[in-house]
């Protein structure tokens, strides 16, 4: 499949012509000059609604016309152009790069210079309850913004509003692809759970960093301590992560949700699509020419083990393993010609279904051409030579050493293999850019009428803000003492000027919204009631003496009523003695802070909703947006430490947790009341004053949150179309939790092999047996005396240490 010049004939009613065109041999599209096919009697038979991928939609003229290339006929539609673009068949990428034109004319930059069609699919918003309280007049209001072009709003919905409601009515209604922007990856997997639920029939993808553990590069002059860069790639988040930038290719019902992730380098996009294989059935298509495309995609062939992003050939059969998809590709070729495309379980082999076209995204996002990569090389040497001289004339001997010997091994690990170690540090060059300019971004894949949600905005606006900052600082050391070349540092995060530049409109949702998002905003809607009638929780403040044992005999009043508990403190040590000081006191305990990894903080917090565990106790994540209806006591201890974790706005975040249980409580142990204290229980005593006063005026009764416990697991755990069931009859429930601890360690073994459908079958059987546990209170506690064992994810934290005392 590729893209070339070659003459074609157009034939049309009062004959035909032949002329150099630009082919693509993965298309059937003619783009031709209107006055050439007014020659040819070709009339337009309807007007087309199309859009550029910089957004700009418009109507043109489209017909029939049959062209001829080397002796094979095929009629295809055909695209009435302007004088100064050439005729095309199917190549609406490669032309506006080449020429500087698209085929209707119009001047593009590069990274716009391809066409696509614009679909009429809508967001069609699946909700089992309708607005109320203060919902409609919200989503009015910011519908109504967005039809007035406002440029920022701010929604501030106090917890348990319906917040996310409102974000799905909003995008339903303005129908435009849209990024929801998280703080962090617990909340982003949350939204991504329940925008699924809200819109099943749309794309809806998850979009966050693919590292479970990440070592930057680094070097600290004062000890002369390199630390090369070390990470952990979740390949799972990964296949997530492709399949959110195909959806945008493909579709304008897109719903990406993301963390700051998506400030980050990503691949310029017009590359990437680009590199796009396509295969349509009965085309007659180079076999060997698809391999070697693969290849360029970054796909490895590998004949005996078939994962993602591999291929392997088989006499006239090439199956493709997607990096976005849980289903492999296979073509069956005759000759050259593609007989068969059909889609198949890789694991078993069945075929599932069968198509006449499909096209194969690249296996990682920074992917060049091979023309690109000599001309990147040698700009990496050119300015390689200029480095070195001026470390050389400084002075600077051993830098300029150190320089040298390692850009030479990385150009020709990049000639050899087409990829080195640290490849980003030289992505300036790879996607010839200029120095300092903006680098591509997920936001660069959207199209210019894009809607951005900024959820939790008094905690993600400054993330955003204080990224680049700390990127710079680092790689700036590493520049100045030889360890990269100047060009790393266009290597970087958007700065926040070029995140607002890249904003077409923007909705702040917050229950605390910052400075930023009050001056900027042309419009900020109070949202308070809740539609369950719910009113924010009382709060108590106690002394700090006995906090424990107080805060145990409170746990144990929830747990007779079956609800749940969550902790926070200032560290993490004391988050992790104070879980196990608990759970040697009989309670189900776990911990939760920034060192677990992202699909653990997701089935903790599900397992809290289980009843697995009864208190959860955590420093900073327990805060903004998490969903739990089962919470109804939300302990603060050292509320008194005036600062980020104790500031008026963290504050009413935390108390926020119990709000959506009928019984919510807040207790703040803490000796002196700070400013911070008394303004957060004055905005929560006055919010709780408007809403009962709806209550009593319009007659509500407030009513607890049902809500069916599902999260980002259950898309990874998707791979088999039926389930099977478990049936663990009379078995003891001390040997089925056994069998959960075997069926845990074989998952993580399977995946530790990249055997990932075995894993997530094996997820499946712990997810059915532990249904099984929690079926009643022996089940519940044959799993907690599990945790409370060894191996689980407590035992490595809790050999040696002493148990803390009571306060």
């Amino acid at each position: 499949m590729g893209t070339f010049f070659h003459p074609i004939t157009l034939v049309g009613p009062d004959g035909e012509e032949t002329v150099e065109a630009l082919v693509d041999t993965g298309a059937s599209f003619t783009t031709a000059p209107r006055s050439l096919l007014e020659r040819l009697g070709v009339e337009p038979h309807r007007r087309a609604r199309l859009r550029l991928a910089d957004g700009r939609v418009g109507e043109w003229d489209l017909g029939r016309i049959t062209a001829r290339i080397d002796g094979q006929e095929e009629e295809t539609l055909c695209l009435f152009g302007t004088e100064e673009a050439p005729a095309t068949i199917g190549a609406y990428t490669l032309e506006g790069l080449l020429l500087g034109v698209d085929p209707l004319g119009e001047r593009l930059i590069p990274r716009e210079g391809f066409l696509m069609t614009l679909t009429d699919t809508q967001f069609h918003l699946n909700a089992e309850f309708e607005m109320t309280g203060d919902q409609p007049d919200a989503v009015a209001k910011l519908v109504e913004g967005l039809d007035k072009k406002y440029k920022h709003q701010t929604l501030l919905g106090v917890t348990g509003s319906g917040k996310t409601f409102n974000m799905a009515n909003v995008i339903a209604r303005a129908n435009r692809p849209t990024l929801v922007l998280s703080p962090n990856k617990t909340l982003a997997a949350q939204l991504y759970s329940e925008f699924r639920d809200f819109f099943p029939e749309n794309a809806v993808e998850y979009f966050v960093s693919y590292y479970d553990y990440y070592q930057p590069e680094a070097y600290i002059p004062r000890t002369d301590t390199y630390i090369a860069k070390d990470a952990d790639i979740n390949e799972e988040i990964d296949k997530l992560r492709h399949a959110a930038t195909r959806a945008l290719f493909q579709r304008r019902d897109v719903v990406i949700v993301a963390s700051v992730s998506c400030i980050y380098g990503l691949g310029e996009p017009s590359e990437y699509y680009n590199f796009v294989l396509r295969f349509r059935k009965g085309e007659a298509g180079n076999r060997q020419r698809a391999l070697r495309k693969l290849v360029d995609m970054q796909y490895e062939r590998n004949d005996n083990n078939l994962v993602r992003g591999r291929f392997r050939l088989r006499g006239d059969t090439l199956t493709v393993m997607p990096a976005y998809e849980e289903l492999a590709v296979r073509v069956d070729f005759f000759g050259d010609e593609v007989e068969r495309i059909m889609q198949l379980d890789p694991l078993t082999g069945e075929i599932l279904s069968e198509t006449d076209y499909i096209e194969i995204y690249p296996a990682k996002h920074f992917v060049t051409s091979a023309d690109k990569l000599e001309l990147a090389i040698a700009d990496i040497e050119a300015e390689l030579a200029e480095r070195y001289q001026i470390l050389t004339e400084r002075g600077r001997l051993l830098e300029a050493q150190r320089l040298l010997e390692r850009t030479r091994y990385d150009v020709e690990c990049l000639r050899e293999q087409g990829y080195c170690s640290g490849i980003e540090n030289y992505s300036r060059h790879l996607a010839r850019r200029a120095a300092g300019s903006t680098p591509w971004t997920l936001l660069d894949y959207f199209p210019d009428d894009w809607l951005l949600f900024v959820d939790e905005s008094h905690m993600t606006i400054p993330q955003i803000r204080g990224m680049y900052y700390g990127d710079i600082n680092r790689k700036q050391t590493l520049v100045d003492f030889g360890f990269r070349l100047p060009s790393a540092l266009d290597n970087r995060p958007l700065s926040f000027q070029e995140f607002l530049s890249h904003i077409h409109q923007v909705i702040y949702v917050s229950a605390t919204p910052g400075p930023w998002e009050h001056e900027h905003s042309e419009q900020v809607i109070e949202q308070i009631v809740r539609p369950t009638g719910l009113v924010d929780p009382t709060v108590e403040v106690r002394p700090t003496k006995g906090q424990i044992d107080d805060l145990m005999s409170e746990i144990r009043l929830r747990v007779e009523r079956g609800e749940r508990v969550l902790v926070t403190t200032l560290t993490k040590k004391m988050a992790e003695d104070l879980a196990d000081y608990l759970l040697e006191m009989g309670m189900k305990t776990h911990y939760l802070h920034s060192e677990i990894n992202t699909f653990e903080r997701v089935e903790i917090l599900r397992d809290l909703r289980l009843g697995i565990y009864d208190v959860v106790v955590g420093i900073n994540l327990l805060r903004e947006g998490l969903d739990l209806p089962e919470v109804s006591l939300v302990a603060i201890l050292d509320a008194d430490k005036e600062g980020y974790l104790r500031s008026e706005w963290s504050l009413i975040q935390t108390m926020g947790r119990a709000a959506r249980h009928v019984n919510g409580t807040v207790i703040m142990y803490a000796d002196v009341m700070t400013d911070s204290m008394r303004r957060a229980i004055e905005e929560t005593t006055r919010r709780r004053r408007i809403q009962e006063q709806y209550n009593e005026e319009h007659g509500v009764q407030p009513e607890g949150i049902s809500k069916a416990i599902r999260d980002i697991t259950d898309r990874v755990r998707q791979v088999a179309e039926e389930k099977a069931e478990y049936n663990t009859g009379d078995i003891p429930k001390e040997e089925i939790a056994r069998l959960v601890k075997e069926f845990e360690k074989q998952m993580k073994e399977a995946a530790k092999n990249l055997e990932f459908e075995k894993a997530a079958l094996l997820r499946d059987r712990v997810v059915e047996l532990r249904r099984e546990l929690v079926g009643d209170e022996e089940g519940l506690e044959a799993i907690a005396a599990l945790r409370r064992g060894a191996g689980g994810p407590m035992s490595r934290l809790r050999q040696g240490r002493a148990r803390p005392r009571r306060r």
